[in-house]
């Protein structure tokens, strides 16, 4: 199989000791493109995953305000999201949205950041990669009032049928990480067979969400075979259909070769 992770945050401190081996492993189990995830610490450090693109010729980053950090953005912050945007390595413009499990930001500031960024994004003809928690209607709202002109991503999608085909009615490929593999996901399960084979995308989200059976441990990129299988099951086909169904998606979505 040949995969492509388009989710993981390779610059997370649980990698420090063996980032290299890391993605060496990845690449051994078969993945062939990784999309790092730029939102990092947050400001001012905004190019976390555009270290590592930069040393890789097979990883690609994301630069953007996630909605934690959305109290620490300035207008600097939005004028080097500008410059960055710009940087052939720079495929999309995230994760970014809004998050309203946790405090860490006000609900108004997560809200205006995130249209700034859509704003961004449209401007430098960019996708966004969007992170939702307990705001879908208001995230889809903003974005619905702007449109998704460049396309977008779901990130770890984890939502019904019926936010499925909200989402896919706007435009976004629906992008499945770890969570599919988890016993009690049924209902996203049924979300995920009934995607549209050409808006399927698959992810890790590492460090985070490790699949069945490898769940307790540290996620990592390698292990985003498990979660490409069980995508396969829920759909009827081969795993080597799978991912090389999700490598041509995310390949057209970014206009890569």
């Amino acid at each position: 199989m040949s995969l492509v992770d388009s989710h993981c945050h390779l610059d997370d401190e649980k990698f420090d000791a063996d980032r290299d081996a890391t993605i060496e492993r990845a690449r051994t189990a078969g993945v062939e493109r990784m999309m790092a995830i730029g939102t990092g610490n947050g400001p001012p450090d905004l190019e976390a995953a555009l270290r590592l693109a930069r040393q890789h010729d097979f990883i690609y980053a994301t630069v953007g305000v996630h909605p934690h950090d959305a109290a620490k953005a300035t207008p600097e912050t939005f004028e080097r999201l500008e410059e960055l945007a710009g940087e052939s390595k720079v495929l999309a413009i995230g994760e970014i949205g809004l998050d309203y499990h946790y405090d860490f930001s006000p609900p108004d500031v997560q809200r205006r950041v995130f249209v700034q960024q859509l704003e961004l994004a449209a401007g430098a003809r960019k996708p966004i990669v969007i992170h939702t928690r307990e705001a879908w209607d208001d995230t889809l709202a903003l974005v619905r009032e702007r449109g998704l002109p460049f396309g977008g991503i779901m990130h770890c999608f984890t939502g019904s049928a019926k936010e499925a085909e909200e989402a896919l009615n706007l435009g976004f490929h629906l992008s499945f990480g770890g969570i599919l593999t988890f016993p009690k996901a049924d209902d996203l399960r049924k979300a995920a067979a009934r995607t549209p084979e050409d808006r399927l995308l698959v992810e890790t989200d590492s460090p985070y969400l490790a699949p069945i059976p490898l769940r307790g441990k540290r996620n990592e990129p390698a292990f985003l075979v498990e979660t490409a299988r069980r995508l396969a099951e829920v759909r009827g086909i081969s795993p080597e259909n799978i991912a090389s169904l999700t490598t041509q998606n995310f390949n057209q979505l970014f206009k890569l070769g």
